[in-house]
């Protein structure tokens, strides 16, 4: 007795960053193509400001993913945003649900990727679909191009081209030469010049370094404390007060230290420690460009008191602006946030406010 041959799954969900897209992941999308009625293209790090691991925003790489593909295959590919969360459990329920409601009741469901290194162990974290780990797809890596587009002078731009005909896709190709004469572009090169020069400092260091911060998560009158950011990286992006943990301090010394200098907040240590509500520790592997960094957050409530005025702040030290942010704006500023502060804030209000923030909706 033979066994029928077992029916193809309905979706094959691809899911990355593809910054930018490059043949190896063009690869990987044929084949899910090949296995699938359609494909779910998941794409993270949506929602967060441009940094030089996040050149490009979630509409920029699904519209050079379909640009990429025949018109035939265009309509069977549904590009999914997805925020990074910073919080594997979340991010996994977050992409099970976007994807099942893409799919009809029933369908199968079939993940496709390739187990690179470490950064691929979210390819076991969806137990029920079916894996198709396929080997590498040539040559290609998104860290490499990348590095190599932004860390090429502009005056000499023009000899990247050709290396780069052979990496990605016409489309992709055509859209970083346009890129190249944005500001953005120039922005964010500075921003990845900045990076390497910091990472320079301490590659000769026996092992890498990790790096001890603190924060301060300071609420009033429904208004939280934040500063604009002077210096790069990430200058001109909004983050909690905070900084380095200097030699001679403790966490909380760190913590009041970088509230006088960035806000030359008015209050006192006594009047400060009688408002700490506790301290959240925040320690992705990936939170910070700068290396691995485990910042403590200090969650301070000034209490509410309506109608009364909210303590004075000014920027100082690091911090170009201090300001008093209604919160309910904070979640029209995602994007406009530092590395994964927005995250650590809606964190620290779910635990400390008992609130869950909302966040905006990323449209497909």
């Amino acid at each position: 007795m033979t066994t029928a041959p077992k029916a193809a799954p309905h979706t094959a969900v691809l899911i990355g960053r593809f910054q930018p897209f490059h043949n190896g992941h063009l690869a990987l999308l044929q084949q899910a193509l090949a296995r699938a009625e359609q494909v779910v293209v998941v794409l993270g790090s949506a929602g967060q400001a441009r940094s030089p691991k996040n050149p490009f925003t979630w509409q920029e790489r699904a519209a050079l993913i379909l640009a990429s593909l025949p018109n035939a295959d265009q309509a069977r590919v549904r590009c999914l945003p997805m925020r990074d969360f910073y919080d594997e459990p979340r991010w996994v329920a977050a992409v099970r649900a976007g994807v099942q409601a893409l799919v009809p009741p029933g369908g199968r469901i079939a993940l496709v990727g390739h187990f690179k290194d470490v950064s691929s162990d979210y390819l076991a974290r969806f137990p029920g679909w079916e894996l198709a780990s396929l080997p590498r797809q040539g040559d290609f890596d998104a860290t490499p191009v990348r590095d190599a587009y932004l860390g090429t002078p502009t005056a000499e731009l023009a000899a990247l081209w050709p290396a780069l005909e052979t990496q990605v896709p016409p489309a992709v190709l055509r859209f970083l030469q346009e890129w190249a004469r944005t500001p953005q572009y120039a922005e964010i090169q500075q921003e990845w010049q900045m990076i390497r020069g910091y990472q320079a400092a301490w590659s000769n260091a026996p092992y890498p370094p990790v790096f001890v911060t603190v924060d301060g998560f300071v609420r009033c009158n429904e208004h939280l404390l934040l500063v604009q950011r002077g210096h790069r990286p990430g200058k001109g992006l909004w983050a909690l007060p905070g900084g380095f943990v200097e030699p001679r301090d403790t966490l909380w010394q760190s913590c009041l230290r970088e509230l006088q200098e960035e806000t030359l907040f008015p209050l006192s240590e006594t009047q400060l420690r009688e408002r700490l509500q506790g301290v959240e520790v925040f320690d992705h592997p990936d939170r910070s460009l700068r290396g691995r960094t485990i910042t403590h957050v200090h969650a301070l409530d000034l209490g509410d008191a309506p109608g009364a005025a909210l303590p004075a702040v000014t920027g100082g030290d690091d911090a170009a602006l201090a300001r008093w942010v209604p919160i309910q704006d904070l979640p029209s500023m995602e994007s406009q946030f530092f590395e994964d502060h927005f995250h650590v804030v809606r964190r620290c209000m779910e635990r400390f406010a008992g609130w869950e923030m909302p966040v905006q909706p990323l449209h497909a």
